[in-house]
């Protein structure tokens, strides 16, 4: 066994294998070793991929829907907007993430999911979802496993939201961006570009932009991060955690119980 496009893969005898390009195959290979019949079915889903823009909205809340997606490429980001018409943003969106799983439960999408960078995403319909799940039941379970992980990274948020300071909350967003940008490959070990405006900050902090400001120019001042050409450094990473009560959701994980691949 050997990792291929960033991903373990093997054939039914043993060999290892080539297969075209799959985001959501190489993001799921971060946790099981995938099988050649694995990986096709992951590769279905990213057959129809369609660039947008910067700022181009995929999908409106409460607008209907039938499809998900796979990201390939870029960032994006969901939002719910409040009804004093402000906005909170709910999760940022990384290459291998899925979008829209809501389609698998609902009529009309409940978030507005729109691009922050040019980006790529992979439409699928949900009849293709529903193949893999009975022909894969190991697939299944790990994006069971994702979407639980992602559930409580939200409740780490909404917790922060209600409990923590100002400081906290912006310091435990950092290191929440830093990891799924790593986890993507493109994140240094010492600095990353933070691809956030600080509304976006705010929004997903419950903050004014101004306030955010501050709050990155004390972390700065207590000496946690710096900041300089749209990049950030955590020059003090165990203070900035213990700053942050932060646990990274991506790691610690128990998946001895996956069912065996078929």
């Amino acid at each position: 066994m050997r990792k291929i496009g960033g991903f373990a893969l093997w054939s039914n005898d043993g060999e290892p294998i080539t297969v075209p390009h799959s985001c959501f195959a190489e993001r799921l290979g971060d946790y099981i070793t995938l099988t050649e019949s694995e990986t096709t079915a992951l590769t279905r889903l990213e057959e129809r991929p369609r660039d947008l823009r910067r700022g181009t909205i995929l999908l409106r809340e409460h607008d209907p829907m039938a499809e998900l997606f796979i990201l390939q490429r870029g960032m994006a980001m969901s939002y719910v907007l409040l009804d004093d018409g402000s906005r909170q943003i709910l999760r940022f969106l990384f290459p291998g993430d899925m979008l829209a799983v809501s389609a698998l439960v609902y009529r009309d999408s409940p978030e507005t999911i729109v691009a922050m960078t040019d980006l790529t995403v992979c439409p699928f319909d949900r009849t293709l979802m529903a193949g893999l799940l009975t022909e894969h039941p190991r697939l299944a379970a790990v994006i069971m496993v994702m979407n639980q992980m992602e559930k409580v990274a939200l409740t780490d948020r909404l917790a922060a939201l209600g409990r923590t300071s100002a400081k906290v909350r912006v310091a435990a967003l950092l290191l929440e961006i830093r990891n799924r940008i790593r986890l993507t490959g493109q994140a240094a070990t010492t600095d990353f570009a933070l691809p956030l405006t600080q509304e976006e900050i705010g929004d997903a902090t419950g903050l004014t932009a101004v306030h955010v400001n501050r709050m990155l120019r004390q972390l700065e001042e207590d000496g946690l991060i710096a900041r300089g050409a749209g990049r950030v450094s955590f020059t003090d990473e165990t203070a900035l955690l213990r700053a942050a009560n932060y646990v990274n959701r991506f790691d610690g994980l128990d998946l001895r119980w996956l069912p065996p691949a078929r």
